[in-house]
């Protein structure tokens, strides 16, 4: 007679992956998530075309984005990862201001977002909500959205800078950090002349009067805390 014994099943990790420029808050997110029994990091990035290459390869279940990446917008990389995997869950922890950027992270195909200045253990409960086949956002814009989309006269009221594009938006957070047109364009792969017609519309759309006025309330923009 053959005598088996009982092993206890093993607990297999989620895999996480961290796109995220500021290594201070980086690995500090890398060792709060090592030590959740259940998640595991998987790998790191400072910049999007690293991390399209890197998450190619290491097939995580999850990845965490921030909004302001070196050389392209958190947005855009959801975009393209959600192009080649339909699969893969995408949360966006950002400094960015949630009423502005959270239904653009959704329409992009991301799967949830949250602020870095949440607690510790909120963003590792958005991750699971995700995990788990949700969308996480905070109640305040949860409600607003469905507000929105049911109760048309409870919607607030649209600021005037919700009528940017995503690529205007990107345009206007890095002119508020200091870049010029010329650097802007090196930096988004943009020709200047589309850099300068991003400025317009900007400017059109802001009521503003000219580039200077755009300047000063870009800086004001980045310095209130929108980015």
């Amino acid at each position: 007679m053959i005598k088996t014994t009982k092993t206890s099943p093993v607990r297999l990790h989620k895999k996480i992956f961290l796109v995220e420029d500021h290594p201070v808050f980086r690995e500090g997110l890398v060792q709060i998530l090592n030590s959740e029994e259940d998640l595991q990091v998987c790998g790191t990035a400072d910049n999007a075309n690293q991390a399209l290459r890197r998450i190619a390869r290491l097939k995580p279940d999850l990845v965490l984005i921030d909004i302001g990446l070196p050389d392209k917008s958190g947005l855009e990389l959801i975009k393209e990862l959600r192009m080649v995997d339909r699969k893969i869950k995408l949360l966006v922890v950002s400094m960015h201001d949630e009423a502005l950027y959270a239904d653009r992270v959704l329409r992009a195909g991301g799967d949830g977002y949250i602020m870095k200045q949440e607690d510790p253990e909120e963003i590792v409960h958005a991750i699971r909500d995700i995990l788990g086949g949700h969308i996480y956002v905070s109640e305040e814009v949860l409600t607003e959205t469905t507000n929105g989309a049911h109760k048309g006269s409870h919607k607030p009221k649209a600021r005037a800078i919700d009528k940017l594009s995503d690529s205007e938006l990107e345009v206007l957070e890095r002119l508020g950090r200091g870049a010029s047109s010329a650097e802007i364009a090196g930096q988004l792969g943009l020709a200047r002349p589309a850099v300068n017609a991003h400025c317009r519309e900007i400017i059109e759309k802001l009521k503003l009067k000219h580039q200077n006025e755009l300047i000063r309330y870009a800086v004001c923009w980045v310095e209130a805390g929108a980015a």
